[in-house]
């Protein structure tokens, strides 16, 4: 029988130090997956050391990309001899962003088939709004149980597509597919995340036409070809997030470095409102965030950007649960994103769901206790309480965690945690 690791967490005083911000997983992802469109040399550099980037690189090479790691966390990507439009159905298991090689090779090949997508399991996420994307660009799509399959006759032509929802996927999908299509194409309302814009901007670095990503209207005027370019991926504003409310949590003082206020305005403005103190340094790209008392209840809603982003929604309601009065949290993007609710009530809290809105009431203290990684952001929110339970939590379906924090452990230990990967039977 094949061993489990655990995270186990204990409470060791306020967090104090500085911790660099690694590359965002959200970019890296879609980046890796148009370096397919080059027909030069591409080099990428702040890619995350993730488990979800290990398997969108294998995704690369079984279509005959080489790719080759530079330094820990440098790219070289070559896919001058890709030619293959069929994505391996195990690696596509393992998680649902791999879904966005689609675009690519339907741009590069006319056809790409493919499983339909795993990942985290955080609600419906449908790919609809992908496929109708790529049927607007002139693509016939057929699908089974088992595979998607998009096909054009004629190469993709340009063409106007309405997005019913914002959705991140659906917008990279289409742009990457729009970059070599004939004529013009214009996606209406567009998810407006930095990830997009930098997408957007490694794209137009290779030659592709792209005018108002960051906006609810992209252009997208196709060309002929795209060269190689170099790239450094923007910081993970999820991340910095988690440590900053770390920082919240724990009462104490971290200067986060490689970070973009801009990427995080509603999560900077909470915690200026609950009690603790933010202090921006543009100039350098770095955040300071100092809790010296109780912090207060607030309430959180979540938004497509630029609101109040879900992926930090877990890790706030942690924080809440030793918030001073009733706190509440309204989760609007995703539907099964309260799952992590149990496990804080296994340490303690006091929480109320009904529907997509929780109510927090703040407790005195929380004990650790053996709780489960539910999905990705759910084990950072059970280790930011793990910080201040009293005891130890032990913290289960850890491969979640792994999906989305590069050193996660060395990380929080410099900044004076008590955190460390243990193997269990």
């Amino acid at each position: 029988m094949s061993k489990e690791e655990i995270l186990v967490v204990r409470k060791n005083g306020p967090l104090k130090g500085e911790v660099y911000i690694s590359g965002a997983k959200n970019s890296a992802l879609p980046i890796l997956a148009a370096s397919l469109l080059a027909s030069e040399e591409v080099i990428l550099d702040e890619v995350p050391k993730l488990k979800d980037i290990e398997v969108m690189v294998e995704i690369l090479r079984s279509l005959n990309a080489k790719v080759e790691y530079i330094t820990d966390t440098s790219l070289r990507i070559d896919s001058s001899n890709v030619d293959k439009f069929e994505t391996p159905f195990e690696l596509m298991d393992k998680m649902r962003a791999s879904f966005i090689v689609m675009g690519p090779l339907l741009a590069k090949f006319g056809h790409a088939v493919t499983k339909a997508p795993g990942g985290c399991n955080i609600g419906k996420r449908p790919i609809d709004l992908h496929l109708k994307g790529f049927e607007a660009l002139g693509a016939q799509t057929t699908m089974n149980h088992e595979e998607i399959s998009s096909k054009t006759k004629n190469g993709l032509t340009g063409n106007v597509i309405y997005l019913d929802f914002p959705s991140v996927g659906a917008t990279e999908n289409i742009m990457m597919a729009a970059t070599m299509a004939e004529g013009e194409t214009v996606i209406e309302n567009a998810a407006k995340e930095p990830e997009i814009v930098d997408l957007a901007s490694f794209l137009s670095k290779m030659g592709a036409n792209i005018i108002g990503a960051g906006t609810s209207n992209i252009i997208i005027k196709g060309v002929e070809k795209l060269k190689g370019t170099r790239h450094t991926i923007v910081p993970d504003r999820i991340e910095a997030a988690t440590y900053m409310l770390a920082a919240a949590i724990t009462g104490g003082d971290i200067l986060i470095k490689n970070v973009l206020g801009s990427h995080i305005r509603p999560v900077i403005a909470k915690l200026i409102e609950i009690g603790a103190k933010v202090e921006e340094i543009e100039d350098d790209d770095m955040i300071r965030v100092k809790a010296c008392k109780k912090l207060k209840a607030t309430s959180i809603k979540t938004l497509p950007y630029p609101g109040f982003p879900t992926d930090v929604q877990s890790q706030f309601m942690a924080l809440m649960t030793v918030c001073n009065g009733e706190s509440s949290v309204v989760e609007t993007v995703f539907e099964n994103r309260f799952m992590h609710v149990d496990e804080l009530k296994k340490m303690g809290s006091a929480i109320i769901t009904e529907g997509n809105r929780a109510v927090i009431v703040g407790v005195d203290k929380l004990h650790g206790a053996e709780v489960k990684a539910t999905d990705l952001r759910a084990g950072a929110a059970l280790i930011l309480a793990g910080l201040v339970a009293d005891g130890e939590t032990k913290i289960s379906d850890i491969y979640h965690i792994d999906r989305g924090y590069s050193d996660l452990i060395e990380k929080f230990t410099k900044l004076g945690a008590l955190i460390e990967r243990k193997q269990v039977n």
